[in-house]
């Protein structure tokens, strides 16, 4: 690990004034202390927020949801407003990591957090997203568990956060303040796909703080949930996984939001099948047809062409959870 200093900020214009000479944001600390030991991070400063006013849950409007960016993953997700209004949210986050991990690790941090590619992390291994230019050995390497949807010729890595697709699967908004003062980013607008700048991951400026992450009010009743397929069923990655919320009134499904996480270089939205569904009743043919829209797009590997059949599959079986046809 590389030296630097430490600070800790006693108000929000401390940080901001500390983020605006280069200082990084740091609270639970669960990735980025991982790569600053790889020395795949090397950050001068280091900005404590763990003091800022930043920890509230509440529900806003007729029924949206606004989390503060200092909740950790396990208040969120036994939060009975979470788990109330948008149990998707707390289905991803409760299987994500380890319970020890999400005691520490925040909401602001989890959609922070940097791919779990081991050439990233190798700093000895070719990665564009690292070391821009200097190529990405995933492509022609183990590639197994990389992305097949949003990938470019410099970066196939995918996003990890399991929390993240419930977010973007939902229409989320980002809560943003920094020098200029505050802003607000759709969540499918704030991480960013590798193109050609995989380096560059989030839609956010040099000293701004995320606040809070913000779920718009949608029609009741409405049934979420989260389904994760991965190799074990203790702490692992996805290898995919789906977030699906449904209302349906009258028999027929009036609006539908669905996204894939393992699959993409950012939780992955998917139009296309909530195009499919939307003025549909809910049927076993409905999820199996709507689901083979789940993968367009695709560029897999040689490594994950599997992926494909896979995020069908696991977007069919999870609209079955949900829809009631299961």
């Amino acid at each position: 690990m590389h030296p630097f200093s430490f600070t800790k900020a006693e108000s929000t214009r401390e940080a901001l004034n500390a983020g605006r000479r280069g200082g990084r944001y740091i609270a639970g600390g669960t990735t980025l202390v991982d790569l600053m030991r790889e020395t795949v991070e090397r950050p001068e400063t280091l900005v404590d927020i763990t003091d800022l006013p930043l920890r509230e849950v509440r529900a806003t409007g007729r029924g949206g949801l606004r989390i503060g960016a200092l909740v950790t993953m396990s208040q969120t997700a036994a939060h009975p407003t979470v788990r109330s209004l948008f149990p998707v949210i707390s289905e991803a986050l409760e299987l994500s990591a380890s319970a020890q991990l999400r005691n520490m690790a925040t909401i602001g941090g989890n959609i922070m957090q940097r791919t779990r590619c081991t050439y990233f992390r190798d700093v000895t291994a070719d990665c564009n997203k690292r070391d821009p230019g200097s190529g990405c050995a995933a492509l022609h390497g183990f590639n197994r568990m990389h992305a097949i949807l949003g990938t470019s010729d410099n970066c196939v890595a995918t996003h990890p956060s399991d929390v993240a697709v419930a977010f973007a699967a939902l229409e989320a908004t980002v809560h943003l303040l920094g020098p200029d003062g505050e802003r607000r980013v759709p969540f499918t607008d704030f991480l960013l796909r590798p193109g050609n700048t995989p380096n560059r991951e989030q839609a956010i400026r040099q000293g701004e703080l995320i606040t809070a992450v913000e779920i718009p009010a949608l029609p009741r009743p409405l049934k979420s949930g989260y389904l994760k397929v991965r190799d074990r069923q203790s702490y692992e990655f996805a290898l995919t996984s789906a977030a699906v919320a449904l209302y349906v009134r009258g028999g027929v499904i009036q609006e539908a939001k669905v996204a894939a996480g393992g699959v993409g270089t950012v939780p992955w939205k998917l139009p296309a099948v909530e195009r499919h569904l939307v003025g549909q009743r809910p049927s076993d043919a409905l999820w199996t047809a709507a689901a083979e829209q789940a993968a367009e797009g695709a560029r897999p590997l040689s490594g994950n062409r599997f992926k494909v059949e896979l995020l069908k599959r696991t977007v069919e079986r999870q609209l079955r959870i949900v829809g009631g046809t299961r």
